[in-house]
């Protein structure tokens, strides 16, 4: 009997091979150098906090007894890490190779990271004063003996280990850690950029430091400890105590988690290993070697340090989020969200209305209250202003805040102290589910009674991610949408997670069932039907098989999954009829869109909630219909211009692997009838805000004068077009404008 293809991969595996499409983009040539380099930077963010959460929680499954296994593979979470652990060295390979041709690249133009040894005499003098002056004052150095145990290892910090021979024939080691405050590189002076990070001056010194010893071996070293705490694991230590103040305990916990992972700046002697093996309790696979730095944060500002002229040409144009066509700056969104609906689009457009409606409610005397989730907010918050002065006001402001919010729980403890001294009521989310939906609610008493404003977006509150990241925020005065929405924070204060609605779809008790039940309407009308999805990540075992059910009676499905995707496409007999891209560009794609049906009769949502099991069932996450053709019109322009992406899109193969998408497999670019070669959807996009602030709303006339500008070339063009693009190109985006602007 032939064994059923499999049409389901693991979720870590496929996370890597996501970040892998990340450090992809460090090889693109048409991503100015400097940008390039970034990509490196967020491909190690990532993969550092792959294996603080991830692979953290996968060592804790382990220890628990190895018995939970992956309903996608049926892997143990020891196997999953042997393979998670084959997985990432050739990773580690492939970004050393990378690496080394950008840093290559940016030799050509005068920008240098150095060793000690490539430092020119003048250089050397100048590094060994700065290590005198300014970093020896601020070391802590540590033998390693009877008397001085081996030290805690903090996450993610940097360390130059050595093993010292004393004058009597003795071994002993030693530990510098690299201070926080020393963060970043030493850059030298001259014309060029030149600079050699801290703890390569540090390891380079060592004598200075002990000087009575002979350093026999040196490396500098990085340590990854698990970072997956759950509060909700740590109930009887805390019983009865204020959430907050349970979550500031946690926080100092989760510094001294077990190590994951050990970076290593060279090899090391077999004495060398064997002895981190023992003291950090680490197998071989669990260290790892690199020529890479070992701290790429300085990657992100490194254009900082660079001439204007040189800045100009390795990193994008500068780039600002444009006013939205109906909203202009948001002096006047209160009215006219009471009019029509508007859709922000981010990154592309700004946060600026939103702001300005909760600016404008916090001193309207027609609001009454205003309610809000939030899951991560900015280092600095205007929103937060604005709610503080609502309830300064005499509003009713009530603040769902979630503090668990991974790496932002300090961030929101903070502003959750605020906002309390302030006078808005702070409520967290639940025990055992986290509330990631992003929804608002203003109140209003007006002479025809209550009305409600509500805004729903598919990401957070947080002003600088609005300008990094694509997502949707709706604003809307329908009433039906508003009741739900008060009806949702009714359910939220009084711990309610079972609550009914009209239209809104709310996790954890009606949003997983509703999606399955468009999903079987679709599936019942078979060839007819139609599924369109832009997700994060998908892994929700019930939602696959549903997904599988509707390609083998002939729905069609289209799927944009930026990360983890555990379906696998194209199998035959069980996923032929799915397509999936993924986009990964200047940009990180985040915005959540369900639609079930074709344009005619769809249903649309826009959502916070990615279809993960830890969205769909213990998460507090909410979709929302888009009743508004015009809106649905805009959406279909983003989920149209990512599907003719043939730049930064791939298509995934059923090995679950991506390739290039090209022209013939790109759909059409929005408002045409056929592909476009070279179509960058995001650079579309920011094309498209560009010009719908400048033009807004025209006439048929205005029209015809915007496609003349373009087809002369005063539009900024995707970097795949050459300078002069050809003729056919510039025709076909004409069309395109043309078309979107007519609204």
């Amino acid at each position: 009997m032939s064994k059923s293809p499999v049409f389901t991969q693991n979720r870590e595996l496929s996370w890597l091979r996501f970040n892998d499409r990340v450090l992809d983009e460090a090889t693109d040539e048409t991503v100015p150098l400097l940008e390039r380099l970034k990509f490196v930077a967020i491909f190690t963010s990532n993969l550092n906090e792959f294996f603080m959460i991830r692979v953290g929680s996968l060592f804790d499954l382990k220890r628990m007894g190895d018995s939970d296994i992956d309903n996608k593979t049926g892997m143990t979470p020891s196997r999953q890490l042997k393979h998670i652990y084959k997985a990432v060295r050739p990773l580690y390979e492939k970004r050393e190779r990378i690496l080394s041709d950008l840093e290559t690249e940016l030799r050509m133009h005068g920008i240098y990271r150095l060793s000690w040894n490539e430092l020119e005499p003048p250089e050397t003098k100048a590094a060994s004063q700065y290590f005198k002056s300014s970093v020896l004052p601020l070391l802590s150095p540590q033998i390693i003996d009877s008397h001085h145990p081996f030290p805690y290892l903090k996450n993610d910090a940097v360390y130059v280990m050595a093993k010292l021979r004393y004058d009597d024939g003795r071994t002993g080691a030693a530990l510098v850690p690299v201070p926080e405050a020393l963060s970043g590189c030493f850059f030298l002076p001259g014309s060029e950029t030149r600079y050699i990070s801290h703890e390569e001056i540090i390891c380079a010194n060592l004598e200075s430091i002990f000087s009575s010893c002979v350093i026999e071996e040196r490396v500098m070293l990085t340590i990854t400890r698990n970072g997956d705490i759950n509060p909700d694991d740590e109930d009887s230590e805390f019983e009865g105590e204020d959430f907050r103040k349970r979550m500031k305990k946690l926080l100092k916990k989760r510094i001294r988690l077990m190590p994951v992972r050990v970076d290593l700046s060279r090899e090391i002697s077999k004495e060398g290993r064997e002895y981190l093996y023992e003291r950090l309790g680490l197998t071989g696979e669990q260290v790892f070697v690199t020529s890479a730095p070992l701290n790429a944060d300085y990657m992100f500002s490194l254009q900082d340090h660079v001439d204007a002229n040189k800045r100009q040409a390795l990193t994008y144009p500068a780039f600002t989020p444009r006013k939205h066509p109906d909203a202009a700056g948001g002096e006047k969104i209160t009215e006219e969200v009471m009019i029509r609906d508007v859709l922000l689009s981010y990154p592309f457009q700004s946060m600026e209305p939103f702001l300005q409606l909760i600016k404008q409610a916090s001193c309207d005397e027609s609001c009454v209250s205003i309610k809000i989730t939030i899951y991560r907010l900015s280092g600095k918050a205007r929103l937060v202003d604005y709610l503080c002065a609502a309830a300064e006001n005499g509003k009713e402001v009530t603040v769902l805040i979630e503090l668990r919010a991974r790496f932002d729980e300090q961030n929101n403890i903070d502003w959750s102290e605020r906002l309390e001294n302030a006078g808005c009521t702070v409520i967290y989310g639940f025990e055992n589910f986290k509330v990631h939906s992003k929804i608002c609610l203003i109140t209003r008493r007006s002479g025809d009674g209550i009305k409600y404003i509500t805004q729903i977006g598919t990401g957070n509150y947080n002003e600088k991610t609005a300008a990094q990241y694509t997502d949707l925020s709706l604003m809307t005065y329908d009433q039906s949408i508003g009741r739900d929405a008060n009806e949702f924070f009714k359910n939220m204060a009084i711990g309610n997670l079972e609550g009914s609605y009209d239209k809104l779809l709310v996790a954890p008790s009606g949003l997983k069932s509703r999606v399955l039940a468009c999903m079987d309407r679709e599936i019942a009308k078979r060839e007819k039907g139609r599924i369109t999805l832009k997700l994060n990540s998908i892994t929700d075992i019930d939602i696959i098989e549903k997904l599988k059910q509707a390609s083998c009676a002939g729905v069609k499905v289209s799927m944009i999954v930026r990360g983890i995707c555990c379906i696998l496409p194209g199998i035959p007999g069980k996923t032929e009829n799915i397509r999936i891209i993924s986009v990964v560009g200047r940009f990180l794609e985040h915005s959540r869109v369900y639609i079930f049906g074709d344009r005619d009769e769809e249903e649309m949502y826009i959502s916070s909630a990615d279809f993960m099991t830890r969205n769909t069932q213990r998460r507090v996450e909410v979709a929302c219909p888009v009743l508004d053709p015009s809106v649905r019109k805009q959406i279909h322009t983003v989920i149209d211009a990512c599907f003719a992406d043939d730049t930064k899109a791939r298509i995934m193969l059923p090995n679950g692997s991506y390739a290039p998408v090209t022209p013939a497999d790109a759909g059409p670019a929005p408002g045409t009838e056929s592909a476009v070669s070279g179509f960058d959807c995001q650079q579309f996009l920011l094309n498209l805000a560009e010009s719908e602030e400048t033009k807004g709303r025209e006439t048929e006339d205005s029209r015809g004068r915007l496609l003349k500008s373009e087809t002369s070339g005063k539009f900024r063009k995707a970097p795949r077009f050459a300078e002069s693009p050809p003729k056919t190109h510039k025709n076909v985006f004409g069309r395109i404008w043309d078309a979107i602007l007519d609204r």
